[in-house]
């Protein structure tokens, strides 16, 4: 069960955010006993791309065996 301040992994391109399938977010707040996640995407260098609200299949937990990506995203100033 995915809970607050876990890391978890896109599903689903959001691009009205900023933001593509397999980006990794924070949860910072579990809704409804896990229906639904409001989940921060931030830049490696730690400036906030989106906090976006999102269902539960729009996210899923980070499997063990995977490993980070990084890409370049265009920041508003």
């Amino acid at each position: 069960m995915i809970k607050e301040l876990d890391s978890v992994v896109l599903t689903t391109d959001l691009p009205e955010h900023g933001l593509a399938k397999d980006d990794i977010g924070t949860v910072v707040l579990v809704h409804e006993g896990g229906k639904g996640c409001t989940v921060e995407f931030m830049t490696l260098a730690g400036k906030t791309i989106a906090v976006v609200t999102l269902l539960a299949n729009q996210i899923r937990q980070i499997a063990k065996d995977e490993i980070a990506h990084a890409r370049h995203v265009a920041v508003a100033a």
